[in-house]
């Protein structure tokens, strides 16, 4: 498998304090808005400094015809797993990222695990069938083995997985497991252990109206995986180092880019994943397409080669997606936003409300 680690631009130093604001935990959303297109949107404008209150429906009028909107089609997967010891003990595995073993008779993951005494060699139990093995541990990141591989894996997920809804957020039954999705996620790219949030906001009729306006979609897929849960944990951001990510972006995607620059057009990325992807495809080639695990870390300093505008979710202090869209933006600009976005009461993080910086 191809690992693409792109050498990062020389940025200067900066401090993880830097990217820390106070939220109300009020405003963190819970549930989300009745509507998907009903959410709120916080407009941003890079040259003017302008802030503007609208509705997620109001996103048509941003794009124009030959613009060029990029989603990611990558599907949320139920990838947290309640089993026990042999003990008793209750144990929680929130699946990260599959490993290639070769002649494995087993599937293999990295994985987050809540459980005491968890050590190599606990057995961890789902149903009379479906068992694990935890094999090792490297930081936060635990090495876990099942008892099923392929098909027979999948549909034990489906029958035994819940929604991986992040830890903020109280689990709400059925609705989870249709709300925490895009509209427009595909089953054959099943794979992500958390949803790409700014697309959650998307109807079919909203993308209905870009395509009639002229508007070019072009998905894209990066499997979100444990760098959206992890915090960093080094007061110099740029000692941080990224999990990998699979990441795939067509020949025909980058064509579409090139063609919307060379006529003045925007590239609008749909949330950070999107970003990660398009930057680190276009490191690789401008043309080629592009399939390979992505570590790419974006902060402030980063010089973005594809994208123009970005549709993205309000993010958590000291989180790698808020140095990304501060890298954007600036962090002056999106600290000011968020205070803002705060005094206006927007809801904050995966279920809540939207903001477009252009």
């Amino acid at each position: 498998m191809k690992q693409h680690q792109p050498r990062p631009p020389a940025f200067p130093a900066m401090k993880l304090r830097d990217f820390n604001y106070e939220l109300p935990a009020d405003l963190i959303a819970q549930s989300p808005a009745a509507k998907r297109d009903q959410s709120r949107l916080l407009v941003l404008n890079r040259k003017s400094n302008r802030l503007e209150h609208r509705r997620f429906f109001n996103i048509v009028e941003y794009l124009e015809k030959g613009d060029v909107l990029v989603i990611n089609d990558s599907k949320v997967i139920p990838a947290r797993l309640i089993g026990k010891k042999p003990s008793g003990g209750k144990v929680e595995i929130f699946l990260s990222k599959p490993l290639y073993k070769q002649k494995s008779k087993t599937e293999i993951w990295e994985c987050l695990i809540k459980g005491k005494h968890m050590r190599p060699e606990t057995e961890v139990i789902f149903s009379k069938t479906f068992k694990a093995i935890i094999i090792s541990k490297e930081g936060d990141v635990w090495t876990v083995s099942f008892n099923k591989q392929g098909l027979a894996f999948q549909r034990a997920l489906l029958k035994y997985g819940l929604t991986p809804l992040p830890p903020y957020i109280k689990p709400g039954g059925a609705e989870d497991k249709k709300r925490y999705q895009t509209v427009y996620a595909e089953n054959k790219h099943a794979g992500s252990v958390a949803a790409p949030t700014a697309g959650l906001h998307f109807t079919p009729h909203i993308l209905k109206q870009l395509k009639k306006k002229g508007v070019i979609i072009k998905k894209i897929t990066l499997h979100v995986g444990l760098g959206t849960f992890l915090p960093v944990r080094v007061s110099n951001i740029k000692k941080h180092r990224m999990h990998g990510e699979w990441v795939e972006v067509s020949a025909d995607v980058k064509k579409a880019i090139n063609a919307a620059h060379a006529h003045n057009h925007k590239v609008v990325a749909v949330g950070t994943t999107s970003v990660r992807s398009l930057e680190a495809a276009f490191i690789d080639s401008a043309d080629k397409s592009f399939k390979a695990s992505v570590e790419i870390f974006i902060y402030p300093s980063f010089k973005f080669k594809a994208v123009d505008a970005l549709i993205t979710n309000f993010h958590l202090p000291e989180s790698t997606l808020l140095m990304l869209v501060s890298a954007f933006a600036s962090r002056k600009k999106i600290l000011n936003a968020y205070e803002a976005a705060i005094k206006e009461k927007y809801r904050f993080y995966s279920y809540g409300d939207a903001m477009l910086i252009l």
